[in-house]
């Protein structure tokens, strides 16, 4: 097992990591300067070992040698090798140039040797795998389509039927179901796979360009048209034509379509010698073409020419047990595509995942692991990581502490409910929702107020939006230009007097409930003219148990 290279000036940095490498039965070799490790690497390579270090730890900034320009020439020299910076400079800059350069880790200083440890380990583990990965799959490609569900092995094994022929096949599917994958399968595993594969959308072009992409135009057919250029079908000879979204082609293309498909020729745009191609075509549709038919929005020739060979691919939902697989395999693509260690998820949330339907299908799953890739906050992915819309599909709310969960909080001591205070989740708007008054017989004769005051422990949910809606409009009304100010004083102010009756008038304990430093409590008690409320309400235990002025 090669040793583990630790480089940097300081000597009780490096005797300090030695020493915890060698409680972990870890080999370790130390150098003091950048140039060193350069020298070690070249003897190495003459001798004939080119082993590397399992890890390589250097310092960013040493005399006479920049541990940035050590990562970036050893990163393009050896991509695999894992290096972990250390920096007492904690700056942004630094931690940014050392993740460009490709650094595994970013540890800044001082640090604890335990955290620095575990960060080691996570790193030899990294260039294992990658060593494995390199070995293992060198010149091998990234699987074409994943399922292990019934529903898609019989995709596969039509798929395999077809490998010998060159049929027209048309594959059906909800969208973001992978159709396009299935067409390429198709193509690969065909007598015509050593030749081009070509896809449109027939959906996404104007139907204007649509009949030029396809066939192509000649020179001056058209305003723009200054060369001859050639359309997909010429593109495609020799190999495959994708036609996507085939069910949104124009009625009078169409004609055209079951032309080239009868005869194998066409004239380009403005052309008057016909074209002669051998193109296999694979049309796709997530529409139900034999209704569209019926409704005379496509033509029952053509349906019948493309729907020699049909292939239907499931929806996810239809195949939630190959979602773990999927899951795993798309974190692993997202993280080669950042640039990152992959992210694991715990069994709990890919269980959450299996029960959500997808209605965006594998292209939502794709996503949603991109997203899980940069926005989960820790390196093994658990339920509350997940996004809030699959959460609230699954659960009917948000997870504990999130935003939309902060709309349904629990009752408060008096009867009112925190379901009043920041049920809107819209923003600062929504903060203000429940604006209260700054006196208990203000807040009566506001119509909030009487909302709020039928509230009792098992009273029906009562819409306190509609008083807001009536306040707000009185107040547009009475003292434009002072509506915001007026509803956010009396909104904090009810809120600081509610927090204190809890607390017994304890101010630290209110403002810790409230979510707010003490400093802020005191400020807005003084700001809000509250004092003799506060003083008159407070518990005896407040005076006694902090001293000193709030």
């Amino acid at each position: 097992m090669e040793p583990i290279w630790i480089v940097d000036d300081d000597p009780s940095i490096r005797f300090v990591l030695e020493k915890a490498l060698a409680r972990e039965e870890l080999a370790t070799r130390s150098f003091s300067h950048p140039a060193e490790v350069t020298e070690a690497l070249q003897e190495k390579a003459q001798s004939g070992n080119g082993a590397l270090p399992q890890v390589l730890i250097s310092d960013i900034r040493m005399p006479g040698g920049s541990g940035l320009q050590l990562l970036e020439k050893l990163h393009a020299q050896y991509p695999k090798l894992p290096i972990i910076i250390m920096t007492a400079y904690s700056d942004l800059d630094s931690a940014v140039s050392a993740f460009q350069r490709g650094a595994f880790e970013y540890l800044p200083k001082p640090f604890d040797v335990n955290k620095a440890i575990e960060l080691i380990h996570r790193a030899i583990q990294e260039g294992e795998r990658e060593a494995g990965a390199g070995a293992a799959d060198a010149g091998a490609v990234m699987p074409e389509i994943l399922g292990q569900a019934p529903a898609m092995q019989d995709v596969f094994r039509v798929i395999g039927r077809l490998s010998q022929s060159l049929v027209t096949v048309l594959v059906t599917g909800e969208s973001g179901s992978g159709k396009e994958l299935v067409a390429r399968a198709l193509h690969k595993h065909s007598p015509v796979a050593q030749g081009p594969f070509v896809a449109i959308n027939t959906a996404a072009i104007p139907q204007d360009l649509l009949e030029s992409e396809l066939f192509g135009h000649e020179r001056g057919s058209f305003t723009g048209a200054q060369t001859q250029r050639r359309g997909r079908f010429e593109q495609a000879d020799g190999g495959t034509l994708f036609l996507d979204e085939i069910g949104d082609m124009p009625f009078d293309l169409q004609t055209r379509l079951l032309r080239v498909l009868s005869e194998g020729q066409f004239y380009r745009v403005g052309g008057h010698t016909s074209v002669k191609v051998k193109v296999r075509v694979i049309a796709a549709t997530h529409q139900n073409l034999e209704e569209r038919v019926a409704k005379g929005l496509f033509r029952e020739d053509l349906f019948h020419r493309l729907n020699v060979i049909r292939v239907r691919l499931p929806a996810l939902r239809e195949r939630a047990e190959d979602i773990p697989l999927l899951t795993r395999y798309f974190l692993q693509k997202s993280a080669q595509q950042l640039g990152v260690e992959p992210k694991r998820i715990s069994d709990d949330a890919v269980q959450l995942l299996s029960r959500f339907p997808f209605p965006g299908n594998v292209r939502q799953l794709e996503n949603t692991c991109h997203w899980l890739s940069v926005m989960a906050p820790a390196q093994v992915i658990s339920s509350h990581d997940l996004p809030p819309e699959i959460l609230q599909a699954v659960h009917g709310k948000a997870p504990a502490g999130s935003a939309a969960q902060a709309s349904s909080a629990g009752a408060h001591a008096d009867g009112a409910t925190a379901a009043a205070l920041p049920g809107v989740a819209g923003g600062p708007v929504g903060l203000v929702a429940a604006v209260p008054s700054d006196s208990p017989d203000a807040v009566a004769q506001t119509p909030l107020g009487h909302a709020l005051a039928e509230r009792h422990p098992g009273a029906p949910e009562v819409d306190w939006t509609e008083g807001l809606m009536v306040e707000t409009r009185q107040l547009l009304d009475a003292e434009p230009g002072l509506v915001w100010d007026r509803l956010s004083q009396k909104f904090e102010s009810h809120l600081i007097r509610m927090a204190l009756e809890h607390t017994g008038g304890r101010r630290m304990e209110a403002a810790q409930k409230l979510g707010i430093g003490r400093n802020t409590i005191t400020r807005k008690i003084q700001e809000l003219h509250m004092d003799d409320d506060s003083r008159s309400g407070r518990g005896r235990h407040e005076d006694e148990g902090q001293a000193g002025p709030d």
